[in-house]
Parts: structure tokens; sequence; C-alpha cells
């Protein structure tokens, strides 16, 4: 059916982390969430205009108030699954800072998979202290800005303390201005950056897509995943259609569906044939609605695919919670080393499964898996037809030329990584202009602007290449067997010149001043 036939076990797991901590003493006393909960509803009312016509990847900007055990303090916390879509990371890097300026009170943290990825798009600018191994409980957004917790005034902050020092000492720990235009101008087109992420696109789909699209147009992002994420197991139900495409009950219906640009490039970047029982038009006649009815087929099959293992996972109550929770029996030696399939290890398992089923996570994790079934058998329930769609006007697609321009995009942000290097470089040459008259020698870095990043790759590349084995870096037959004569007085007193150099400004604030401004600092530090 599909051009592969191997499970399509690639699933996506780059998630956004993100935690609100409000100022008020109030919410210190973990039995009255009264106002975290007011707190809460504010900030989803506040955020609304933003997110009501947008479409995420896999799952909605969402806010849960936390318990009082892990940090010791009531917070709102949420996490969301992007994949593919980086444009859902930033978009909700947005909605943050939007969330910090319009509720000064608030400090707030966000991070992924990365780590502190705020960090990372202005290492050029940051001073020099910070790195991934010191920057725990030290970046936050507040009143529409990053701020940095100075290393000078916490050398080693709880999440507490540094909550406190943001409170009581603002000024501080507001990070550089060269920081706050690093970061601010990489979500400064948001949120029409947002709407131009969504693309719309005529397909031809089963009625019964076509009316649990009109009602959730959200679950496009399941039905995407379901097709894009597919292996074998879900692919046999797609080679049935038991739901969406009954034989002689479903008619092809022409309607209009908004996805994100990511959405659209997974459903058009891989070619999948239709199953035998799925009705296609002729190639020939039209070859537009010939495109449009391909592109509802995929739509259909993921739809399809999603619903069948959503029902089965929440019947059984399993999927990736289940998965956890046998990993943690393997980790725990709860199967006694006992080998998959013999008459002992099933033992052991079918009494994990029946603690399992009994287990309040079960319930849990089968509500969460049933909701898009429950709610689209509720979509199906209702009275629907094909005549409900045939007259209705359905505008042309979006122009797609973006999904073959991606080059243009590349080179851009590559130029602008460019002339961040060259300011980098330019101010280190400033730097050791008064020493060049001193030292005139190689080691003085007055040619630093010729060194060439790229130059210097393609010679290690050269090196690996021709002078390494599987044991490691030969060295060359025909080396020459002088020894090496290193002036060691010479060396060092090279060293300290260059040292001198990157010595902290006057002037410099609380943020960057212990250990050298952000132009010193190994921006390669928050490169992972």
């Amino acid at each position: 059916m599909a051009d592969q036939s191997q499970a399509h076990s690639r699933v996506p797991d780059d998630t956004v982390y993100y935690a609100i901590f409000p100022d008020s003493s109030s919410l210190s006393n973990p039995s009255d969430s009264s106002q975290a909960l007011h707190l809460h509803l504010q900030i989803l009312d506040f955020i609304s205009p933003y997110t009501s016509s947008y479409i995420w990847q896999h799952e909605p900007f969402s806010l849960s108030l936390s318990s009082s055990a892990s940090p010791p303090l009531p917070h709102l916390h949420g996490k969301l699954r992007f994949g593919d879509n980086i444009e859902d990371e930033w978009f909700t890097v947005f909605l943050l800072f939007q969330i910090s300026h319009h509720f000064p009170s608030l400090s707030i943290r966000v991070w992924d998979n990365d780590g502190e990825f705020l960090l990372i798009e202005a290492a050029f600018h940051l001073p020099r202290w910070i790195n991934p191994d010191t920057s725990d409980n030290r970046v936050f957004i507040r009143r529409g800005d990053i701020h940095i917790v100075p290393k000078s005034r916490l050398p080693s902050p709880n999440l507490i303390d540094s909550l406190k020092f943001l409170i009581d000492c603002e000024g501080e720990s507001r990070a550089a201005e060269s920081v706050q235009i690093a970061v601010k101008g990489r979500i400064s087109d948001y949120p029409e950056r947002a709407r131009r992420n969504t693309h719309q696109v005529r397909v031809r789909v089963p009625v019964s897509v076509a009316q649990i699209l009109k009602q959730e147009p959200c679950l496009i992002s399941l039905a995407v995943e379901g097709f894009y994420d597919r292996d074998i197991d879900t692919m046999k139900y797609a080679a049935k259609m038991e739901k969406f495409f009954s034989i002689g009950k479903e008619e092809l219906v022409c309607v209009v569906i908004k996805m994100s640009r990511a959405m659209y490039a997974q459903l058009m970047q891989q070619k999948f044939q239709a199953p035998k029982c799925y009705r296609m038009p002729s190639q020939g006649d039209d070859v537009g609605a010939y495109l449009e009815a391909e592109l509802g087929m995929k739509i259909a099959c993921g739809f399809e695919m999603m619903y069948q293992q959503r029902r089965r996972e929440g019947e059984e109550g399993k999927g990736s919670t289940w998965l956890k929770y046998k990993e943690s029996l393997e980790r725990s030696g709860y199967f006694e080393g006992f080998l998959p399939g013999s008459k002992d290890y099933k033992r052991l398992m079918e009494n994990a499964e029946e603690y399992y089923r009994n287990s309040t996570l079960f319930s849990r994790t089968s509500q969460m898996m049933s909701a898009p079934v429950r709610r689209i058998d509720e979509i199906l329930a209702l009275p629907h037809s094909a005549d409900d769609f045939r007259c209705q006007e359905v505008p042309p697609s979006d122009d797609d030329s973006w999904l073959y321009s991606g080059e243009d995009e590349l080179n851009a942000a590559l130029q602008e990584r460019q002339k961040e290097m060259d300011l980098y470089n330019a101010k280190h040459k400033k730097k050791q202009m008064p020493n060049e008259s001193q030292d005139a020698g190689p080691s003085s870095g007055s040619n630093f602007d010729d060194f060439d990043l790229g130059e210097m790759a393609k010679a290690m590349q050269a090196f690996v290449d021709k002078a390494s084995s599987y044991k490691g870096a030969e060295v060359p037959e025909y080396r020459d067997m002088k020894e090496v004569d290193l002036d060691v007085d010479c060396f060092l007193n090279d060293i300290e010149s260059v040292m001198k150099c990157y010595g902290p400004k006057d002037g410099a604030t609380a943020v960057d001043s212990e250990e050298g401004s952000s132009s010193d600092m190994d921006f390669g530090m928050f490169i992972f």
C-alpha cells in the first residue's frame, strides 16, 4: 500500500516546557489555590485571540495548576510537543512573552530538550560566565524581557532564591540589550508569522471526514500524525477503511482544509497508494481533481489509522503510558531475568497488566486516548450528507511555492548568522588593536578576521579522511622526526598578552561583569 513497508517508527519527541510563577505571597500557601485558578483563566482568556484559529502540529498550548511537591510552591505549568514544526515552539515563546508583558507580576521559565534554548539564540551576546552548567534557575522572562540572575549575587541559586531576587532586584537581572534584541528578533514577526504558517488547501474527502473537520478543524493534526507516523499495524486499518469509507456509502466532496505548513509538507512529500477499497477518480479526466482526491485520501487514511489505534489503545488503556510503566518494571528487575515468551515471564506480565488495569493510571490513559474517538463518534452521530457540502463555495488552494523554495530561507538564515559572526569578530579585533604594536608576532591575534571556520572544517575533514583509521589518528609515514622545540617562556607570554584583551569592560552590569563581557564568551558553549 505504501512505498515503505517497514514500520514508520520515527515519532518526534521534541517538546517545549514552561512554568509561570506569580509574585503574590498569598500563593505561597498550597491550600489556597483560588488565586492561581483565577490567574489560570485570565491567561487563557488573554491568549485566546492569538490561538483561536491557530492549527497546532500535535497539541495546543495549555496550562495546568501544579502540585506543591516539586518545586515547593504553586505555579502554572505546561508542555507542548512541537515535533517537526519548530514554528509551534517559537509561537509558544511569543505567547509567553505576551503573557509576561500583560501580567507584570509573573516570572516565566521556558526550556526544551536542548535546555535553555533562548540562550542558544543569543549565544554571541551572553556574558562569558554563563554556560549550560551555570544556567540552572537563572534564565526567566519577566515584564516582556529576558532576565538572567547574576552569578555575582547568587553563585548557586535554587528556584525560590532566584524568584525572590527577580522581585527584589529586578533591575540587576535584566539581560543586556543585545541579548534582548537577539531573542526578541526571533519572535518579532509574530503573530503575523503564525498566520503565514497556516496553509489552506482544497481536497476531496469522504463526507464523514468533511463533517468532522467542519465541526472540529483541529483534528486535522491527529489525522496527519496518524498518516505520517504509520506503521505496519496501523496500515492494516487503512486497508479496510471500515469507519471512514464504507464502499457504496461514502461520497467524495470538495472542501477547503486549514493546516500548518509542516503538516502539508508531511502529506505531500510521502507517496502512498490508495487502498483497494478506496474509490479514486480517474487521473486522466481532471488532473487537478485527482490531486485533490489524492491528498484527501491521505487525510482519510490518517483519520482511519488514528481512530482505530486510539480506540484499541483506549480499550486497553495502554499506549505510551503503559510502555513507560513496563519499562519501569524492567529497570526494577520485576521480570527476574526471565526471557520474553517464557512461561514465568508471561505469568509476571499478566500480573503486571492486571495491576495496571486496576490503577487510576489506566483510567486516565483510557480516557485520554479515547477522547478523540468519542468526539468523532458524537459528530458522525449527527445528521449529515453530501448535500451539506455541494452548494458551498470552495476557495482555491493557497500557493505552495514555499514548499520548493526552502533554500532561499536557509540562505537568509545563514546570512543572518554570518552577520552575527562578523560583529563578533569585529569586537575581538578592536580589543586586540592596542596590543598589535607590542605583539606583532603570529600569536598577537592581528589576523583574527582572516581566520576561516569553513577552511578549518575542511582541513579537519581532510585529516580525518587521510590520516586516521579505526585505531585513531595516525602519524604520516613522511613525518619529520626532529624533536619539537617549545620555548615555554615565550608561549606563556603570548598567552598572557591575549588574555589581557579579555578583561571586563568598565561599566559592565552585574549580569555580565564577573568573568568577561558578551563578546568574550565561547559562543560554542550554547551550540548543542
